[in-house]
């Protein structure tokens, strides 16, 4: 597909945040651009299963809505490339510059929907072991572990979810918490309870992971009185949290808070004029697939009358 060189609206993500305001800007005949390194759906392509989203009362697997979202926006003209964004600049005539390896991208407004990265654990062996038991994705790496010993760390809805997906495959998951309770959401905590393949490790934080070619095993230190133990499995899920891709917009201009997050106001819009920020990527209280197909919504529609009152589309 070959670019053009000047777009109402591009999107940066195609995740649920960028998908929505595609198909928002190009429903209301906005020349539209999504731009990803990757494909369709975000993070949701990893998701084994969505129950939580309205609509569908048996469920959808991350995968089919991420598509069903992208053939949507298709559908009323939004155009797609596989591309990354390494910065944004102001350029003549008010247009904003958007900077990728093939070249320039010009665009009356831009959204970002860059989503987040799962945060590292920090600790010796994760780096070594990435991809030889160390991993990020239950769903992409879960089959790897039929009849397996795994540790699952994290104590909030991502860590419990993926460790009931994991108990699928492996003969016993072992959930690591730095506290004395999860933070999951009481249904998902009733069924981790219920599950007898699965226990749990209090207090304890992962100090190392360790093994040999493979994981084999991980240290585990006690937060109240320090002491430490090791104990055996085949693989670590890290869910402790993500952080947001804001990296390629720093020195844009563009504000980030303490955290990289983007703050925003109720319209989605960033300090930036002609910049708004839809997702996982901005500053805000819950971070669900719902609400960032309502941001990706509020922005595009924020983005329609900018350009009508700037340019008279």
């Amino acid at each position: 597909m070959a670019v053009m060189d000047l777009y109402d609206v591009t999107v940066i993500g195609a995740g649920p945040a960028g998908l929505s305001a595609a198909l928002y800007a190009a429903r209301a005949r906005l020349k539209t651009l999504v731009l990803d390194k990757m494909g369709p759906g975000g993070t949701i392509a990893n998701v084994d299963f969505l129950e939580n989203y309205p609509g569908f009362a048996q469920g959808i697997t991350g995968p089919e809505l991420g598509v069903a979202m992208q053939q949507q926006a298709e559908k009323f003209g939004a155009e797609f490339a596989f591309r990354e964004v390494q910065g944004v600049r102001r350029g003549e005539d008010d247009l904003l510059l958007l900077a990728t390896a093939e070249g320039d991208i010009s665009s009356r407004t831009v959204i970002v929907a860059t989503g987040s990265e799962p945060r590292k654990l920090g600790v010796p062996g994760e780096g070594e072991f990435t991809g030889r038991g160390v991993s990020y994705c239950a769903t992409c790496d879960g089959a790897f572990y039929r009849d397996k010993r795994v540790v699952v760390v994290g104590g909030g809805d991502s860590a419990i979810t993926e460790a009931l997906f994991l108990t699928r495959f492996a003969s016993r998951v072992i959930v690591v918490h730095r506290r004395d309770q999860l933070r999951a959401t009481k249904v998902l905590q009733d069924r981790a309870f219920a599950n007898d393949k699965i226990d749990f490790e209090w207090n304890a934080v992962v100090k190392s992971v360790l093994g040999e070619d493979k994981v084999e095993r991980v240290l585990l230190g006690d937060v109240r009185d320090g002491t430490e133990r090791e104990v055996a499995c085949d693989g670590v899920f890290v869910y402790i949290g993500n952080d947001p891709n804001t990296a390629f917009l720093r020195g844009s201009g563009v504000d980030l808070d303490d955290r990289g997050y983007i703050p925003t106001d109720e319209r989605m819009r960033s300090n930036i004029p002609g910049l708004w920020a839809a997702g996982d990527v901005r500053a805000k209280s819950l971070r669900q697939v719902v609400t960032a197909v309502a941001d990706g919504a509020v922005a595009a529609v924020d983005a329609e009358e900018y350009i009508s009152q700037r340019w008279g589309h």
